[in-house]
């Protein structure tokens, strides 16, 4: 069976709202991307958007083809979410980017979605991520 590698950056990681639907899935280890993107706060989420400066931390997996099915559901792919292609040291991974940059929203320093809700309280509503 043809796996594909994700890389996950917000609920999905390893101790997020979402990580149960991963959970059982081949963890390749953690990653950092290029200084490529934003990191956005949506609330109970982040969303990533392009073009940016900001590198972002996170978690790549092997998936199965149904479980890539599922995280689009998860992530809403194509209203919410789109898919796009990046390196990471396992090789080309998926990345989820947030379609709508212009939602007005704060920036996440240090592009650390768990680092950062962990200081804010976190929220433990499930939404994508």
């Amino acid at each position: 069976m043809m796996r594909e590698r994700v890389f996950v950056y917000g609920t999905l990681r390893r101790g997020g709202s979402n990580h149960a639907l991963i959970r059982h899935a081949p963890l390749l280890g953690e990653c950092v991307t290029a200084p490529a993107y934003q990191m956005l706060d949506l609330g109970p989420f982040p969303g990533v958007v392009m073009p940016g400066e900001q590198a972002i931390v996170g978690e790549v997996y092997r998936v199965s083809p149904s479980m890539l099915r599922e995280l689009d559901r998860l992530e809403d792919v194509p209203r919410l979410y789109r898919r796009e292609r990046m390196d990471s040291p396992w090789g080309v991974s998926w990345i989820y980017i947030y379609r709508s940059s212009m939602v007005p929203a704060p920036l996440v320093p240090g592009g650390d979605w768990m680092r950062y809700r962990s200081r804010a309280g976190g929220s433990r509503r499930r939404r994508p991520g």
